[in-house]
């Protein structure tokens, strides 16, 4: 008995997908549970697992190719079920490949292709690499073919890669030769240049002279984009604050806070805090807008946005207006960890109702950043940097102090939200960070 593989429904406003890559090829023997394809949504990308053992006897949606929740991808059977159609063409929507002279590697014949001009070369037929693996071999110099995958089926996995990578440094740390007098001009002109590439690999530095398809994501993102600023008269309020006290209370308490919870105390929990705190107060800011129907929500659930190399996503924290400071830190560095893993759930790639970026881990100062439809607003973080400021001191005298400080940037729509409630939003936020009043949560 064969079986459809079908594009699966992954959240619920979600209504097509894109196949990004196939993972096995026509002929192939698969596991239950073992992965055939990637797929991508505007929500998220995941792989689509066979749902019986057996041959995979079709591929019905080529790569790059977006079809509707439901639609059948492939049919997994009885090899004998083949026999009948022995030299079958591809189907209409399948792209047409060579014809094997021996056993093929699993992954599909152009990133296959490709792989074998570089330094991660394509691995042995009972393993499989997902372009995200494969790009993170190239970067780390890992000739896959030497790599033994974990996952299921030898599926070659992020960790796998990461470990090999590992062994290899060890290896050539322990088998290089003593410095001589006059060293080999080579390893000096060569390894800062890999190191660097690697380094600047997220960046796209690897880019340079190509032409490519822009990804799925990258076009949901580019229309997303445009259509929120097509959509929404947006401005920017900034205002500076004055974090000495929350930086204070932070070094103080981060060794601490992370033996007793398990997990790093960055500064964005404050700001989090702070952020949503103020909704609560000026409810206009957490609102969404359809047609002409504006709602007011009475729960936060903040989007916070991720950078992965991917690129942008934004899970979203529900309630957190029912979380402190540690439940906050908790949460986003979950969240953010599995978003770069790209194990995020869809559901927790949707429902916000008021977004944050800090594009201040990057070093910017500010930004002018672009709402998330239907939201109203979304506040940006900027570089928290030393700077000399006039304060007063214990005497009320005005002095100059180096002080702990940062912009916050408001992009608003001005079709809800006026320039008088943003400053009144923002300046609660302020006063929240600048009181730095964070101990009692910390359990300090």
């Amino acid at each position: 008995m064969s079986e459809s593989v079908k594009m699966p429904a992954l959240g619920e406003s979600v209504t097509e997908g894109t196949v990004s890559s196939w993972l096995k090829s026509v002929g192939d023997t698969v596991e239950v549970g073992e992965p055939l394809l990637e797929v991508a949504t505007d929500k998220v990308d995941t792989e689509v697992p066979s749902p019986v053992a057996g041959t995979l006897l079709e591929i019905r949606v080529a790569e790059d190719e977006t079809v509707e929740v439901g639609t059948v991808l492939a049919i997994v059977g009885d090899a004998a079920e083949a026999g009948s159609a022995p030299a079958a063409p591809a189907p209409a929507s399948q792209e047409a490949e060579p014809e094997p002279t021996a056993p093929v590697a699993a992954a599909p014949a152009a990133p296959a292709a490709a792989a074998a001009a570089e330094p991660a070369a394509a691995p042995p037929s009972a393993a499989y690499v997902t372009p995200i693996v494969r790009k993170l071999a190239r970067e780390r110099g890992v000739d896959l073919a030497t790599v033994t995958g974990t996952g299921i089926g030898g599926r070659i996995r992020k960790q796998d890669v990461e470990a090999a990578a590992a062994a290899q440094a060890e290896a050539q740390a322990a088998s290089a030769p003593a410095p001589e007098a006059v060293p080999a001009p080579a390893a000096p002109a060569t390894a800062p240049a890999d190191a660097a590439r690697r380094a600047s690999a997220t960046d796209g530095a690897d880019l340079r002279g190509r032409t490519e398809k822009m990804s799925r994501l990258r076009r949901v993102i580019s229309e997303r984009m445009m259509a929120s600023l097509q959509t929404s008269a947006q401005l920017t309020t900034v205002v500076e604050v004055d974090v000495t006290r929350v930086a204070a209370l932070r070094a103080r308490a981060k060794d601490e806070f992370l033996t007793r919870n398990g997990t790093k105390l960055t500064y964005l929990p404050f700001f989090v805090a702070a952020a949503t705190e103020a909704l609560k107060a000026h409810p206009k800011l957490n609102a969404t807008i359809s047609g002409d129907q504006v709602t007011y929500h009475d729960v936060e659930h903040i989007g916070i946005a991720v950078d992965t190399p991917r690129g942008l996503y934004v899970p979203v924290i529900k309630n957190a207006g029912d979380m402190n400071v540690p439940g906050l830190a908790k949460r986003i560095n979950d969240l953010a960890a599995r978003t770069r893993d790209n194990k995020v759930e869809a559901g927790e790639l949707s429902g916000a109702t008021f977004t944050i970026t800090n594009t201040g881990s990057g070093g910017a100062l500010f930004d002018t950043p672009i709402i998330n439809q239907p939201e109203v607003a979304i506040l940006g973080l900027g570089a928290i940097t030393r700077q000399p400021r006039v304060v007063k001191d214990a005497d009320g005298n005005e002095v100059i102090a180096v002080r702990s400080v940062c912009y916050l940037s408001l992009s608003y729509d001005h079709r809800l939200v006026d320039g008088a409630d943003a400053s009144r939003y923002l300046m609660t936020v302020k006063k929240r960070l600048e009181q730095g009043d964070f101990s009692g949560e910390l359990g300090l």
